[in-house]
């Protein structure tokens, strides 16, 4: 009941969300995001061939956590795993290419895990894969910290509408949508007012409005 009572509460926020007139539908509940990271996890450690080497480099705001998340449930698929040694942070602000479109935005820090990231296999972890320019800036980013062996991404959700050539190695959902919806996820660890995760997409209520969420 409370359960239910949590998912209501996210569905309310979801079609509210667009203060303009849109309209928003979730597309992804709290359920659905925990599978598809149970999924991504697994297929993280058959594509390597198990734990050995990994790291999981979150891309704020939202790709930490998610990453957080993903080295728990490694751990609890591989023994060998212990989530505080694999995962970190990293911080792409001054490698982005669009600082002087967007409102500032402030660095936080990057977060390694002790044993570096040289020679590892470096699993790039993000909400929302969309252009593709936050993921070249994360790749720019990783060129000053180290030497990974291989880098992959991992993504809850990929939208489509690359602007560069990249693809994602694991991933949650693929979402088709036009380039005027918004794709919002939202994650109970930084979306403090919600009780529930969820992912929405939403349309706008003018013509033109710009598209959120995406890498």
């Amino acid at each position: 009941m409370a359960n239910a009572s949590a998912e209501q509460r996210s569905a309310d926020r979801a079609d509210k969300a667009n203060k303009n007139g849109g309209s928003a539908r979730i597309v992804l509940n709290a359920g659905d995001i925990d599978r598809a990271l149970t999924r991504i996890a697994h297929e993280i450690l058959e594509a390597n061939r198990g734990p050995e080497g990994l790291v999981l480099l979150g891309i704020p705001r939202r790709g930490y956590p998610l990453a957080v998340r993903l080295a728990a449930k490694l751990a609890a698929a591989d023994a060998a795993v212990e989530p505080a040694a694999v995962v970190g942070q990293l911080d792409i602000t001054m490698f982005r290419d669009d600082l002087a479109h967007q409102p500032t935005r402030p660095p936080v820090p990057t977060i390694l895990p002790a044993g570096g990231i040289d020679g590892k296999v470096v699993v790039l972890v993000d909400d929302v894969l969309y252009s593709g320019r936050t993921i070249r800036a994360a790749l720019d980013a990783l060129v000053d910290l180290g030497r990974p062996r291989t880098v992959r991404l991992a993504v809850l959700v990929d939208r489509g509408h690359r602007e560069l050539p990249i693809r994602a190695d694991h991933v949650g959902k693929n979402l088709p949508t036009s380039r005027s919806e918004k794709v919002r996820v939202r994650l109970t660890e930084v979306d403090t007012e919600i009780a529930q995760d969820f992912v929405a997409i939403e349309a706008p209520a003018q013509p033109g409005d710009e598209s959120e969420g995406g890498a």
